[in-house]
């Protein structure tokens, strides 16, 4: 089959529309873009066929938090890492990601945005990279998790503004809004069209809402690494897991495995917040798409030991989790079969609110008209079969 044929005819599937799903549907796609979405199967002689064997035909899938997978990690900061883990998430559906840092020195996130600038070119055969995803340094030490305490610290703007200039490829910065210095770090971010998201955070209310007004307008995986309901002598205090719900336009971002969110955690965040305020994330470290058993998080020679079993990653005394192994076909079946959402909603939090949070909506999130032919085709337990990026088939399972 000739995957870099310009016109492809993707026919005999439900196709999976912000409207809803059209049976027997078919997707046309010329030179990368969509250019018609039909309830038949139009005779198109000159066009290339893609049957999908009566399975769905889905936007692709848009993972704006992860780490790494199939063994790396991004801030390996090598060329093959970023290759190899886009190549990874694309078998599972993912046609466009955010690589995401963990915290480090100024140093090391130079090294992954100089890394990302050269793997960017070299990316055609696995996910589409989107821009990069800084997560931290600036956090509050006691809601590190299983981030390096070792640079944790507060926005330095001397640090800051020198990363920044060093790459035009940053989209999003997490930190924690309640830092000295963080609130003007937010209002610079914005103006230089990143987006701030609140993360690792021991914020209370007042202190998330004053983050909001200046920028941070993302919760960065809900729940994990986030304060709750605290008490200071005898007052009670709203943390940043409450003020996510309260503050009606706050996006938030999920880590949607079934084991950093169990079951009743996952329905809440659906019941408040709904599939248009939701973004599914895999935050996948290097383990992802690997077999139980030792691994790394962060980079290989530097980073921290941990275990991976359970279908997640632990820390060494398996008192706490140290990241996701997730993949997104698994955070779609996870919502589904968990939390009880229509696969509809599941599909619309692993799309179009992605692409909404990330402002890239013009292009991608949804089979319409004029868009990137970014699109995954999987059955019924969302086993995908075929992934496009771009027009370009670069994944398929006959076996699926």
């Amino acid at each position: 089959m000739d995957t870099n044929q310009s016109l492809i005819n993707i026919i005999n599937g439900h196709v999976i529309t912000p409207q809803g799903i059209i049976a027997n549907g078919s997707v046309l796609v010329r030179d990368g873009i969509i250019i018609g979405v039909s309830d038949h199967d139009p005779e198109i002689p000159e066009a290339m066929i893609l049957d999908a064997g009566g399975r769905y035909i889905s936007p692709g899938f848009i993972d704006i938090h992860v780490h790494g997978g199939g063994g790396y990690d991004f801030m390996d900061n090598t060329v093959e890492a970023f290759l190899e883990i886009a190549k990874t998430h694309v078998r599972y559906g993912t046609t466009a990601l955010f690589p995401t840092t963990l915290t480090g020195s100024t140093e090391d996130i130079i090294g992954t945005l100089r890394t990302y600038d050269k793997a960017y070119p070299l990316n055609v055969s696995g996910s589409e990279f989107m821009g990069i995803h800084l997560e931290g340094p600036y956090f509050a030490m006691n809601q590190r998790g299983a981030q390096d305490p070792r640079w944790i610290r507060d926005p330095d703007p001397k640090e800051y503004e020198y990363i920044i200039s060093q790459s035009a490829s940053i989209k999003r910065w997490s930190a924690a809004p309640e830092l000295k210095g963080a609130i003007p770090f937010a209002i610079f971010l914005k103006s230089k069209g990143i987006l701030a998201s609140l993360a690792h955070t021991d914020a209370v209310y007042e202190e998330v809402l004053e983050g909001f007004e200046n920028g941070y307008t993302l919760a960065t995986h809900l729940y994990s690494g986030m304060s709750g309901l605290t008490r200071r002598n005898a007052y009670r205090f709203a943390g940043a897991i409450e003020s996510a719900f309260i503050i009606d336009d706050m996006d938030v971002e999920i880590i949607a495995d079934g084991v950093h969110l169990p079951a009743p955690l996952l329905k809440l965040i659906f019941k408040i917040k709904g599939p248009g305020k939701i973004a599914l994330i895999t935050d996948a470290m290097r383990a992802a798409g690997m077999p139980p058993g030792e691994s790394v998080i962060g980079n290989i020679h530097t980073g921290m030991k941990v275990i991976v079993e359970d279908g997640v990653s632990k820390m060494p005394d398996r008192k706490s989790f140290a990241g996701s192994i997730a993949t997104a076909d698994r955070l779609v079946r996870t919502m589904i079969q968990m939390a009880g959402v229509s696969l509809t909603d599941a599909i619309r939090m692993m799309t179009m609110t992605p692409a909404s949070i990330m402002k890239i909506s013009d292009r991608k999130g949804s089979l319409v008209t004029g868009k990137d032919a970014d699109i995954v085709i999987f059955d019924e337990d969302i086993h995908v079969h075929t992934t496009i990026v771009r027009g370009k088939i670069v994944y398929q399972n006959p076996g699926k």
